[in-house]
């Protein structure tokens, strides 16, 4: 289930540049980071065109994106880096022969950006912001490591908010 925050009660009617999807599942610790840096953000202070979405664990970016939109992904991503690791890279980052960048969504992200652009509804720019996860385990807590990063997360997805898209 997707469930859309408002920043902004007139968001609805008016499209926004900007949306933020958090993706994960909160049930399994650090794996829930892209929902756990979303609602922090809410606490952000964001401009009335971004628009946060809670993507759970079967995120439908077609449903919230339009050509033109910036699109920015917050999800745990396992690239071999210490727990807690901020990554940026965008979708092409995701093939299977690039690296060994590895995210329990991919499979959904990269279909429905594929789709995106078969159907000319691709936003402008898409940026990933994957974390590097410690504990994938059954708990609705983050881990020490992934709570004291979110501050640096947050910050990380504002900056991302701030500049255009390119």
């Amino acid at each position: 289930m997707v469930k859309e925050i408002h920043n902004n009660p007139s968001a609805k009617n008016n499209p926004p540049g900007i949306v933020v999807i958090g993706v994960g599942n909160l049930l399994l610790k650090d794996e829930g980071i892209g929902i756990h840096a979303l609602k922090a953000l809410q606490e952000a202070g964001l401009p009335p065109q971004v628009r946060l979405i809670d993507g759970g664990t079967s995120p439908d970016l077609i449903a919230y994106t339009k050509g033109g939109d910036k699109l920015i992904i917050i999800d745990a991503a396992r690239a071999g880096g210490a727990p807690g690791t901020i990554y940026r890279f965008r979708p092409e980052d995701l093939a299977g022969d690039k690296g060994t960048f590895t995210s329990a969504h991919e499979l959904g992200v990269v279909p429905n950006l594929k789709l995106m652009s078969l159907l000319g509804n691709q936003p402008e720019e898409t940026v990933i912001i994957g974390v590097e996860p410690k504990e994938i385990d059954f708990g609705i807590e983050l881990s020490a490591e992934l709570q004291r990063k979110l501050p640096e997360i947050v910050r990380v997805v504002l900056k991302e908010i701030k500049s255009p898209a390119t």
